[in-house]
């Protein structure tokens, strides 16, 4: 029993992290009407401006405080989050104003590949190391309950926290501000939301930097993890199975979805894997949306479209 609490728990972290990116999805789809392919791409930039300005920091100002270091890397990166917000909404959206869906959509793959290709020109392309201070030993809980206690890692722990404390302001900024209401007009209805006083470039400004924040903050723990490198692109391909099964519009579907999957790959792989030779974690979120799509396409918290004729 303590092992499979166990594999709950770390399928629990493993899934708020998960819905970090995820957010990033929702926040661009709600605002924009839009699937955001460049949400992996945001997230390697911000990781790899983060990684560089905290290393660039020490060596010309002079000190050695790694919390300052890391403080000013922080600044620094979310500056460029915001600043590419702005370029983005500037030079491509406000461009495509009204256009189809499929045309932003193929404008996110054009963002995508230019981020990856500037992000190598512009900060290289070496293996950067993410420092926090997040403390990386085990612990044991549960000890009096469980014979051999849980075993649990403090840096998925605290990782999973800062994701969760996360999801949560985002959550209560679409639900009880002003911004949060206007960026759902936009998603509606862009020429509706412009006739009655809706300033859209600001808007789309604002949820691309807001979206550039949540991907720092994911590549941050994910380059503390993993280290930043170009395949840490690729995490957002894990959190895509995410969006589809909590619904592209709801921010409580991105965290329901991450948890589901994050548990679902975790025991699947530990239960079932050795059975028929491992593997199931990498697919088990695609299959498990496969047959959610074919029941309710929309998400499990997603809007469903009703066409008037």
């Amino acid at each position: 029993m303590g092992f499979l609490i166990e594999t709950v728990i770390s399928g629990l972290m493993t899934g708020m992290l998960y819905s970090l990116v995820a957010l990033g999805f929702v926040l661009i789809f709600k605002a924009s009407g839009v699937f955001n392919f460049a949400q992996g791409a945001m997230v390697l930039f911000a990781a790899l401006a983060m990684a560089r300005f905290a290393e660039w920091a020490p060596a010309h100002l002079g000190f050695d405080s790694k919390l300052l270091a890391n403080l000013l890397g922080f600044v620094g990166a979310m500056l460029v989050m915001v600043a590419a917000a702005w370029l983005i909404e500037r030079l491509v959206l406000g461009k495509l104003v009204n256009q189809e869906g499929i045309t932003l959509l193929m404008a996110t793959l054009g963002i995508t590949y230019f981020l990856e290709g500037f992000g190598q020109t512009i900060f290289g392309n070496d293996i950067y190391n993410i420092d926090i201070g997040l403390p990386k030993d085990p612990v044991f809980l549960f000890e009096s309950v469980f014979q051999g206690g849980v075993l649990v890692n403090k840096e998925d722990l605290y990782a999973a926290l800062i994701a969760a404390a996360m999801v949560t302001l985002l959550s209560m900024f679409f639900q009880y501000t002003s911004t949060g209401r206007a960026l759902r007009a936009v998603a509606d209805d862009h020429q509706a939301a412009q006739s009655i006083g809706i300033p859209l470039n600001r808007i789309w400004v604002i949820v691309w930097s807001v979206a550039g924040f949540t991907a720092l903050v994911a590549g941050i723990i994910w380059g503390s993890k993993l280290g930043v490198q170009f395949s840490l692109s690729l995490v957002a391909l894990k959190a895509l199975p995410v969006v589809i099964l909590g619904g592209l519009t709801s921010v409580p579907g991105a965290i329901v979805g991450g948890l589901i999957i994050g548990v679902g790959e975790k025991v699947s792989e530990v239960y079932i894997g050795p059975s028929i030779g491992g593997g199931i974690e990498i697919w088990f979120g695609y299959v498990l949306v496969l047959f959610v799509l074919l029941v309710r396409p929309q998400g499990l918290f997603g809007e469903k479209i009703i066409d008037r004729v």
